[in-house]
């Protein structure tokens, strides 16, 4: 296995000017005791800890943790270390999330350069150009073959056994280690600096779609700074829907996030006033694009009550949890949003020596989803992808479930087996700093279910000759379905 560490030795040529300065390091006697803080909370309160993995094989994940954390580390290698563990687990919501991280933490780990300067999708397991972001001799749709001499293909194999994804949902892991430029933080950003040599400059070697005839080209790295700087126009705007009408009797609805949790934005009254304007502008198909959307709040309920005639129950699937109440010696160590979850009370129903049911107050599993008018009879289209693997999947899965849309695009993220989340306590470790995300309901199929996201209804694969040409394949296939007859 790669490690920071063992890559070392390859660093001599880069000029000690990029370097930042020394790295205070974590005795490993702090880093034992952050171990025995994690471990209980783990094996505790984490409702799919064992979903994928036996109980000897995540005592075989935490002893490796411990081997890793038995020597002083810095806090990079620490996180690095952690991070590999909780990929381990393989659940979607386990992870040393970088959005909750300290100052100190996010400095340490990720403050320098070392950043490729170009925006690229995983597709097929090749590494395509989706901007170059001015980088000489690069454009849309180029495939990048090697970078510093490291093939691609051994980049993303390191980088996917760092990423967090439920189950065997490999496309999933594959999306979330792309570069968009769309969020504060990116997965790939974070981790190739950590596994692979820092670097001023790039050597890339790169080659256009459908050909085999290579080049080299060269690119300075940036850093956080100059990637937020790429962010797309008007990512920073409130607003993350839009309503927009690109051919009579037609309408799209774009949902680009569902992470509204301290937003002050009135997005129920925004579906509200779209599902108005359908009904005034006599629409006949609606499109809804939750591509890139990993989820967030339940904002699909909205959608679903407005194309729904009567109740819509969630029983093909059971939400548990493994405590009824935090244990006092882990108190301090948890933060949350919602005190109360730290006691579920009389919502929590023992089901066997493993789990409770969680009820919601008025004693029934999930309030269902009721009607909203006025209802939409149209033809409803969603455009899906490997991004949608919380909410979105949800989502996704209750509209295929129950027949109610047509689904266009790529496989979702997520997992039919169930996923973890729903309420969280953030982790922190006091000796290191180090924090990482604890999911602490989860949903179980009440019938077997395949380890894999939900398949669209029509199958669309992106290449890179439709990135070179601009082409959004998948919205093309919805358009022309929303006037089939």
């Amino acid at each position: 296995m790669l490690t920071r560490r063992s890559l070392l030795t390859a660093t001599l040529a880069v000029p000690a000017l990029f370097w930042p300065k020394a790295q205070a390091q974590v005795a490993p006697g702090v880093l034992a005791a952050d171990l025995a803080i994690l471990r209980k909370a783990y094996e505790t309160l984490h409702p799919g800890l064992y979903r994928y993995n036996t109980p000897r094989q995540m005592n075989q994940h935490f002893e490796c943790l411990a081997r890793d954390w038995s020597s002083s580390q810095t806090l990079p290698d620490a996180y690095l270390a952690l991070s590999v563990f909780l990929a381990k687990i393989r659940c979607g919501h386990s992870y040393a999330n970088f959005f909750n991280q300290t100052g100190n933490v996010v400095t340490e780990v990720s403050g320098g350069r070392g950043r490729v300067p170009f925006h690229f999708q995983w597709l097929a397991g090749q590494m395509v150009v989706t901007d170059s972001k001015g980088t000489p001799d690069m454009k849309a749709g180029d495939v990048v073959t090697r970078i510093n001499g490291v093939k691609a293909s051994s980049i993303q194999k390191a980088m996917m056994a760092l990423a967090r994804a439920d189950g065997g949902n490999d496309a999933k892991r594959a999306s979330q280690m792309g570069i968009t430029g769309a969020d504060q933080f990116e997965a790939f950003d974070i981790f190739y600096p950590l596994r692979f040599p820092p670097s001023e400059v790039f050597d890339i070697e790169l080659r256009s779609p459908g050909r085999s005839v290579r080049r080299r080209t060269a690119a300075s790295s940036i850093d956080l700074p100059a990637r937020r700087a790429q962010a797309p126009a008007g990512q920073t705007s409130e607003a993350r829907f839009s309503l927009d009408f690109p051919q009579d009797g037609a309408a799209l609805l774009t949902m680009r996030d569902w992470a509204l949790y301290d937003s002050d934005w009135d997005w129920a009254g925004f579906i509200d006033d779209a599902f108005r304007q359908l009904g005034a502008r006599a629409v006949r198909a609606l499109i809804v694009d939750v591509r890139g959307n990993e989820g967030g709040l339940d904002c699909g309920d909205e959608v679903i009550a407005r194309l729904i005639s009567a109740d819509l129950n969630r029983s093909a699937y059971e939400r548990r949890v493994r405590y009824v109440r935090t244990p006092s010696e882990l108190d301090p160590y948890l933060d949350t949003w919602d005190e109360s979850f730290r006691d579920w009370g009389r919502d929590a129903v023992r089901i066997d020596d493993r789990f409770y049911r969680l009820n919601e107050e008025d004693g029934e599993t999930r309030v269902p989803i009721g009607p909203k008018g006025p209802k939409f009879d149209g033809k409803v289209i969603v455009l899906t992808d490997a991004a949608n693997s919380s909410a979105t999947f949800q989502f996704v899965n209750l509209l295929k479930a129950n027949g109610l849309a047509t689904l266009v695009g790529a496989p979702t993220g997520g997992n039919l087996r169930g996923i973890n989340g729903g309420a969280f306590f953030f982790l922190r470790l006091p000796g290191s700093g180090l924090e990482c995300d604890l999911p602490l309901i989860g949903t179980f199929p009440l019938t077997p279910q395949r380890d894999a996201g939900v398949s669209p209804d029509v199958a669309v694969r992106l290449t890179a000759e439709d990135v070179a040409l601009g082409r959004d394949k998948a919205m093309e296939t919805a358009m022309e379905l929303a006037f089939r007859a």
